[in-house]
């Protein structure tokens, strides 16, 4: 199983970066695919999910500027990240996991840096 995240970067306040996260050996559609970051000195914590069917849930803090998405064809996840802001600064990585077997991976991380 590998999940592949790209797409991080440097950015100024206010900008915007587009992740994606390619997948390979599960079944990807069965999956809920998630992103997950991780600031410096700072817990983990869940930005965002699509579900198999394909709703989708937000942290908080990041609602009306990220948007979570999937291609089943292309087993790949994206996260549309606007309105940027330096506290979106972390490390984003990608996961997947099957809500009735359990099953869970991650990907490696792609660094994110808000900053002008």
């Amino acid at each position: 199983v590998q999940l592949q995240a790209s797409g991080g970067g440097l950015v100024q306040p206010g900008g915007s970066l587009r992740l994606s996260c390619a997948v390979s050996g599960i079944a990807f559609s069965a999956y809920f695919m998630r992103w997950h970051r991780q600031a410096p000195g700072k817990q983990r914590e869940l930005v965002a999910t699509i579900t198999a069917g394909g709703a989708r849930i937000y942290l908080d803090s990041v609602k009306g500027r990220f948007t979570i998405s999937r291609d089943n064809a292309k087993n790949t996840i994206y996260l549309q990240m606007n309105s940027l802001k330096p506290e979106d600064t972390a490390v984003y990585y990608c996961n997947a996991h099957h809500l009735v077997r359990g099953y869970d991976y991650w990907g490696q991380g792609t660094q994110v840096t808000v900053s002008s």
